[in-house]
């Protein structure tokens, strides 16, 4: 077979693991030190070479294409210091190596990812601050619903990005337990410190089966699984975007390098970096399933279809980061247009709601108010009207009860104002939020 060793190898894609590779290496050999299993001068050659084949690919240099970058880090060791090199891999298999770098990958990520999801959330937060007295409609089955001040709308993604964080931490949880020491499948007869080496890569322990060490890819799993539901909510919000920017709602402007136009139509004008947001989220879900499906059957343990773990980890990484990154800063443009949310609370009858509670306040059952108020929004249709255009005489003919205070009641900001039940849209719910917000908006 021509490309067999392209086939069957995977330095294309696990060359980024290089720099936690030798990482790994390092705390390993002097582990190695430690224990006597290997003499200090041998072990202080390869640390050296080690340090030096990292310093290159600081520098932008390139190590030669092998098998996988496990076999090409130790080859280029080799080659620099000699046969002394090969005592490295002294009491460890690259099943264990593996699965080490992954996770110290992963660990990375995380952290990064975390600091990013708390850059977005700050924006946010800092947006809703902004935007405390704008009113717009809230909705439900993308139907006009209740009035609501738009910080309510923001700080719903900010409560879903908090999940996200404490998510994706929480499973660092799993992520840092460090399978190095658990050699090919059985450990080994070395009388090896996994504690020690552990300690050494600020593992939180070493994993407590070495079958289960070389094998297990749920933190695999469970981390595209986060990142799943980061895209979900990215996606969300790239949908209200796109909805809030179209001609129909006209309620906000982003910035025009976040659209696009048409080849054909000069006029448009598109939201293409949230509709791409949108897209990738597909994309993410794609690599959870391939994730799944390569682990799925697997005899225990290390198979080589676990070569395959990688791609799907570095894609949903990659394309989350650069949501992360595009959709914070689309957000830190977003302006909305206040006069026009404002004008789109007289339609859909969004007061409805309002005269069903004050009917109720009135002791008329709610069940009862909500019949009433049924048969006053089908007056106003057959008669072109909205709700506070209509007359005390016309709300009487539906309940005596109704009297001139019902005005007041149905005014658009005493609505949303009147909402002070805790997690509600009334500016003072809203500013409690914001300041529990700003508490957990911190760097890890």
């Amino acid at each position: 077979m021509k490309n067999f060793q392209q086939f069957i190898g995977s330095f294309s894609f696990d060359q980024r693991l290089a720099e936690v590779d030798i990482e790994g290496s390092i705390a390993h050999v002097q582990m190695l030190i430690k224990t006597k299993i290997i003499p200090a001068s041998d072990g202080k050659k390869i640390i050296a070479g080690l340090n030096s084949i990292l310093k290159d690919l600081s520098k932008g240099w390139t190590l030669p294409m092998e098998e996988d970058i496990h076999f090409a880090i130790e080859k280029e060791l080799i080659r620099r210091i000699g046969a002394i090199g090969g005592k490295m891999h002294t009491a460890r298999s690259r099943n264990d190596q593996v699965a080490t770098d992954l996770r110290l990958y992963i660990r990375k990520e995380i952290l990064t990812i975390f600091d990013m999801l708390n850059a977005f959330q700050k924006v946010l937060v800092q947006k809703a601050e902004k935007n405390i007295d704008v009113i717009m409609p809230g909705y439900t089955h993308l139907q006009p619903a209740q009035p609501i001040i738009a910080s309510h709308h923001l700080l719903a993604y900010a409560w879903m990005i908090q999940r996200d964080k404490e998510r994706i931490i929480d499973c660092l949880k799993r992520v840092n337990v460090m399978p190095l020491g658990s050699a090919a499948l059985a450990g080994t007869s070395f009388k090896i410190d996994r504690n020690y080496t552990a300690k050494l890569l600020e593992f939180f322990r070493p994993c407590e089966n070495s079958l289960d060490g070389v094998s297990d890819r749920d933190f695999c799993a469970e981390f595209i699984f986060d990142l799943s539901l980061i895209s979900v909510h990215l996606s969300k919000l790239a949908e209200e975007i796109i909805t809030w920017s179209s001609v129909e709602f006209n309620f906000i402007h982003i910035d025009d390098m976040f659209t696009s136009g048409s080849s054909i139509m000069p006029q448009k004008r598109n939201p293409d970096t949230a509709e791409v947001i949108r897209g990738k989220a597909g994309r993410v879900f794609g690599d959870l399933t391939a994730m799944l499906t390569i682990m799925k059957g697997l005899p225990i343990a290390y198979n080589r279809d676990l070569q395959e773990d990688k791609p799907p980890v570095f894609d949903a990484t990659d394309t989350v980061k650069l949501c992360l990154e595009v959709i914070t800063d689309i957000m830190a443009s977003l302006e909305f247009k206040k006069g026009r949310t404002l004008k789109s609370t007289e339609k859909g009858f969004l007061q409805a709601t309002e005269i069903a509670d004050y009917l109720a306040r009135k002791n008329i059952p709610f069940r009862t108010a909500h019949g009433i108020v049924q048969k006053i929004v089908h007056y106003c249709i057959d008669n072109n009207k909205t709700l506070d255009k209509l007359s005390i005489e016309e709300y009487k003919k539906f309940s005596k009860e109704i009297e001139s205070d019902l005005y007041k009641f149905i005014d658009v900001k005493n609505i949303v104002n009147a909402k002070t039940s805790y997690g509600g849209t009334s500016k003072k719910s809203i500013l409690k939020q914001i300041s529990d917000l700003k508490k957990l908006v911190r760097v890890k």
